[in-house]
């Protein structure tokens, strides 16, 4: 893929441009990069501008310091935008993305024309998964790779695993490039994200959220429930928290879905 770059607070922020039309941002999980839009991203160029980033300390994005906040990452994403003069875009966010996207549309609701929630939350980490990423920070300063390869395997479920090995080789070994301060800078980020469920009740702009059923680091009842009395629209795919390797066809179909109506 063709990377073009953007300067950010003294390192390059790497993202990748197809297309033409109304711009779809697109933004990846922990331990992903731009490339895990691929397979969908045909779909969508021929009737978008689809511009894949690489988020801090991914993919060919530099990193900014010992933590990343959604807030720096959102900024950098402001600074793509920006070069581009886009005005108004809608944002795709997988997981962690999900976070960047929503720390975005609190710093910059006038660029935001709509989102677009896969696999992730607008509420903070609880108690347990604050200590998770605590362990995960002491598990990565002592042996990165054991933990990308947990990691990794842990996002998908014990039904799908034997199904796409070759898939996850891919997803670990794009993992593996990710360099060890760019994975502890985002779980530092990650762990003290504020709440920003009132942007899914009060959004002047349509939101989606597309949850796969049985995805085993967001439970689907309890992501599902905060888009309870909004005017949220929900996605239900068959697949765990990597729809996009678990069910590519699915997600695009309901990306498109939701694009047609806005």
């Amino acid at each position: 893929m063709d990377y073009q770059t953007v300067s950010f607070k003294n390192i390059d922020i790497a993202y990748t441009e197809h297309g033409k039309g109304s711009a779809l941002i697109m933004l990846h999980g922990f331990l992903e990069n731009a490339l895990m839009w691929q397979k969908i991203t045909k779909d969508f160029s021929k009737r978008f501008r689809v511009i894949a980033i690489d988020l801090l300390g991914h993919g060919k994005t530099g990193c900014l310091g010992y933590m990343h906040s959604m807030e720096d990452m959102a900024d950098a994403v402001f600074a793509v935008i920006s070069e581009l003069k886009l005005r108004k875009v809608t944002l795709i966010g997988h997981s962690m993305g999900g976070y960047v996207s929503l720390a975005f549309a609190e710093l910059y609701p006038d660029r935001v024309k709509s989102m677009i929630l896969i696999n992730s939350t607008a509420r903070p980490d609880n108690k347990e998964r604050i200590e998770n990423r605590n362990r995960a920070i002491e598990l990565i300063k002592q042996n990165s790779a054991t933990f990308v390869n947990m990691a990794i395997n842990n996002l998908f479920s014990d039904e799908i695993r034997p199904f796409i090995q070759s898939e996850i080789k891919h997803t670990k070994q794009e993992a593996l490039k990710t360099p060890v301060q760019g994975i502890i800078a985002a779980l530092e980020g990650m762990k003290i994200r504020i709440d920003r469920e009132v942007i899914l009740h009060f959004a002047p702009y349509p939101i989606a959220l597309i949850l796969g059923n049985s995805d085993p680091v967001m439970p689907y009842t309890e992501t599902a429930e905060q888009i309870q009395n909004t005017e949220t629209v929900l996605f239900t795919l068959k697949g765990g928290h990597m729809l996009h390797i678990e069910a590519p066809q699915e997600l695009s179909d309901s990306i498109q879905s939701f694009l047609k109506k806005i």
